[in-house]
């Protein structure tokens, strides 16, 4: 009979089975993690998917990657239900600086967070008073060279499994059920633990009450620096790596003290990256195909068998592999036949860049950094409220793939979730299925084009000129002429250089009709004046056949943001010349697209009341141009009022929308000069 009193093994077993600890396996840890989280169900793309809060948490957290998110939480969760993907390593394949080590990192400082919560944290043990052993010179505490968790010694206790069941069962009181649980994640000791508890059992003549009070339970330290339970290993040169740097090595100032060169405990593990993580920890192996042959080779083993071997030794490991690497590195790889065995061990996910311009906002804020810019001089740099637009665009359309059926600001606009006149989600859907079709994999949707690092790098152009740091502000078309930079200068191919140039130009004529928006905003004195009469076109072509119209066009309806009742005087000379911008010629024409508005609305306003149609990229041009001639014919037009500030009455207009733009739409004097002396120029007018 055990003294329970004085063992730490017992009392972490009744913890256990108390459920104020719990042993689970490295892939059952991750994949409760994430399911413990809200999981929302989102449409990418045309086709539904699953979105994880877990990893949309935090300052700077995941942007898209739904589908390489989607494949990494199946993975884990196959493996965590004792499927195939437990003898395979998860590897991300993609173009440099598309966001594939930020994710693995990422997902590390999740799981470092989620184990130092309460009843997730882990546990090892070690082997105390080993002077009384004899043979192990001065070295008095041992601990386990894996993180062996202190269930996998209750499962090894003895050397008959059966008598290590009893053992559960009588002396802790599992039940049978939760025993068969435990043995799912059954491996025996290590070398070195499982030589080290023979001896005990020697000294010990058997009795497991003597034996029980070498051992003691420590919790696994969470120490990011130290490498324990999340690990990198980073591809080093040919020369200077060498499997030590993985499995360990024999230590001479451990031969210093054990005095029998049998003891598999000579081996320093600890010197090698696995062990540190073997306890339950995940295993980050930056570049993979980077390494050697005969380094890959050590990860096909320990992939396949899940075991660090040195010399005959085994020390069974419990570790999630996770791995980068670039599409050349890779290609290049699978180009060497022989190499064959160690991909089909491995789960390999590709890696696109992001393809929304909307969530590619944030991941620019990203680029651009949340602190406050400084100018050389030490002095504040403003940022142009349209420069994350005109970078995000810019980089979003070179990742965009060439289609007969859609143009690049269609496919952007699908991309995004947006409307893209009569072309339907439907046809992204089927554009991305006959791109992924291409075995070459640079050639599928969103595999190639400008990614965060290049955009990283036009942002430092952007700063660094001359021009930012005299005039003090960010101006946004200034990025364009870096992007153009980056392009000449880090694109080696030069068919995707006239492609990027040709993308950036789409781009230009983008942030030009931005602009326009801009402007008649601040010829309105009003920040949101295009889309009040973006909605008001649509109410009118609403109300335009409403039953209760009287003569004088009064239409009465009740508002789905407010939900009061408006009345609205329809227009019908404004809804003809808004509809002439479209190109809308004749009446099956015009019934058609009022039509496909009232479709939109139906559909967009049950689900989202403040719907604005602002997305509509042509409608708030055709409404925008109808308005800017309008409103200023009188005057001359505005271009012609802002170049030509030579009598009184041009330059008040002009000083009052400097002051709009200062005041309410977030410009500072240059960048508000800048824009209006782009909008008087003909530059990249469609």
């Amino acid at each position: 009979m055990v003294e329970k009193s004085n063992t730490e093994l017992y009392h972490h077993l009744s913890e256990v089975k108390d459920e104020k600890r719990c042993f689970e396996n490295a892939f059952q840890g991750v994949t409760r993690m994430i399911l413990d989280s809200d999981i929302e169900k989102v449409v990418v793309n045309g086709k539904s998917t699953y979105d994880f809060s877990i990893f949309r948490t935090g300052k700077k957290h995941m942007i898209g990657m739904y589908d390489e998110i989607n494949s990494f939480v199946s993975y884990v969760k196959d493996a965590s239900e004792g499927g195939s993907s437990a003898e395979m390593a998860f590897v991300l394949v993609g173009e440099p600086g598309n966001g594939k080590t930020f994710f693995i990192e990422f997902l590390c400082n999740k799981y470092r967070s989620f184990l130092a919560h309460g009843k997730n944290r882990k546990y090892t043990f070690k082997f105390t008073n080993m002077d009384k052993l004899g043979n192990y010179g001065r070295i008095k505490t041992i601990e386990s060279q894996t993180y062996e968790d202190p269930m996998i010694l209750a499962m090894n206790l003895f050397e008959d499994s059966d008598d290590n069941k009893t053992f559960l069962a009588k002396e802790v009181g599992f039940s049978d059920a939760q025993i068969e649980t435990f043995y799912e994640n059954y491996r025996p000791l290590g070398a070195c633990s499982g030589h080290i508890w023979n001896d005990i059992r020697l000294l010990a003549d058997g009795k497991i009450d003597e034996m029980l009070k070498f051992v003691e339970v420590t919790p696994v330290p969470l120490t990011e620096s130290l490498g324990t339970i999340t690990g990198k290993y980073p591809a080093k040169d040919k020369i200077t790596s060498s499997s030590v740097d993985l499995l360990g090595e024999e230590s001479i100032q451990r031969l210093l003290h054990v005095t029998d060169t049998n003891i598999p405990y000579r081996f320093d593990l600890r010197r090698g990256a696995l062990a540190r993580v073997a306890g339950g920890g995940i295993h980050f192996s930056d570049e993979i195909f980077k390494n050697k042959k005969d380094l890959v080779q050590v990860y096909l083993g320990v992939i396949q068998n899940r075991t660090i071997e040195i010399e005959g030794f085994k020390w069974p490991i419990d570790t999630l592999i996770v791995a980068t690497s670039n599409n050349m590195e890779f290609n290049r790889f699978l180009e060497e036949k022989e190499e064959a065995p160690i991909v089909d061990r491995c789960r390999i996910c590709y890696v696109s860049h992001n393809t929304n311009y909307k969530l590619q906002k944030d991941l620019t804020r990203y680029a651009i950094g949340s602190d406050t810019r400084t100018t050389l001089t030490r002095e504040e740099l403003h940022q142009d409220p349209n420069l994350n637009y005109a970078a995000s665009v810019g980089v979003v359309l070179s990742r965009l793939p060439r289609s007969e059926k859609l143009t690049p600001i269609e496919t952007m606009k699908l991309s995004a979730g947006e409307v893209a006149g009569e072309k339907s989600i439907k046809t992204l859907a089927e554009v991305i299925d006959t791109l992924n079709q291409n075995p070459e994999i640079i050639q599928r949707f969103g595999q190639k084009g400008l990614g965060q690092r290049n955009l990283g790098r036009a942002i430092q152009l952007l700063i660094e000129s001359s021009e930012t740091n005299e005039g003090k502000c960010m101006f946004a078309y200034d990025i364009y002429k870096a992007l153009e930079r980056v392009v000449l200068d880090y694109v080696n191919d030069a068919n995707d250089r006239v492609k990027y140039l040709e993308d950036l130009k789409t781009a230009k004529g983008l942030y030009r009709e931005r602009i326009m928006t801009a402007m008649f905003n601040a010829y309105m004195d009003e920040p949101l004046a295009i889309r009040k009469d973006v909605i008001n076109y649509v109410n009118m072509i609403i109300g335009i056949d409403a039953e209760n119209l009287g003569p004088d066009k009064m239409w009465k309806y009740k508002d789905p943001q407010t939900g009061k009742l408006k009345a609205l005087k329809i227009d019908e000379r404004y809804i003809k010349s808004v509809e002439e911008r479209l190109g809308l010629k004749t009446e099956e024409q015009r019934d058609s697209f009022r039509t496909s508005i009232r479709k939109i609305y139906g559909q967009k306003i049950s689900v989202n009341p403040d719907y604005d149609f602002m997305d509509n990229l042509e409608l708030v041009k055709a409404v925008t141009d109808v308005r800017l001639k309008s409103d200023i014919a009188g005057a001359g037009s505005l271009v012609g009022a802002l170049a030509n500030r030579t009598n009184e009455e041009n330059q008040k207009l002009y000083d009052r929308m400097i002051d709009t733009m200062l005041n309410k739409l977030g410009y500072c004097r240059t960048c508000a000069q800048k824009t209006i002396e782009y909008f008087c120029t003909q530059e990249d007018e469609k």
